[in-house]
């Protein structure tokens, strides 16, 4: 399980390293192999162990594609996925297009989220934590959606 929350520092080129003991639990889980994608209501990264992922993937490919928000979903999950291996270093290097995305510069955290992690830009996270939005309606199918 993925808990907690870690300040973490991204390099000019796009790389970052891992804090050790979600490494060392990545490591065990799945010999440090990752699928990173974007948030789909949020300006951040959802990165998966690749096992996880491939549990989730199934379920997201069978939304329903004509429901505009379903579609969304499908559209940012499976279209920003990038699959990554964690280096000897302990460090990933996140690609231009999903840095973009989520805002990602120098200063980042990284949040458990139990089976996954959120990987955000340290000004968005903080941002996040001082607002409080009011959930919109999402389709039936997606409610039941474990991300």
């Amino acid at each position: 399980m993925y808990l907690g929350s870690h300040a973490i520092n991204m390099d000019a080129k796009g790389r970052l390293a891992i804090p050790a003991k979600v490494r060392d639990r990545l490591l065990e889980e799945c010999a440090g192999s990752l699928v990173i994608t974007a948030h789909t209501e949020e300006r951040c990264l959802l990165v998966y162990p690749a096992p996880q992922w491939q549990q989730i993937l199934p379920k997201v490919e069978a939304l329903p594609s004509f429901n505009k928000v379903a579609r969304r979903a499908q559209r940012l999950l499976i279209g920003y996925a990038c699959e990554l291996q964690v280096d000897g270093n302990g460090r990933v290097l996140i690609p231009p297009t999903l840095r973009e995305y989520a805002g990602l510069e120098k200063k980042l955290m990284l949040v458990g989220q139990g089976k996954k992690l959120e990987l955000w830009s340290e000004e968005r996270w903080m941002s996040w934590l001082d607002n409080s939005d009011d959930e919109e309606g999402m389709p039936e199918e997606m409610a039941s959606l474990s991300l």
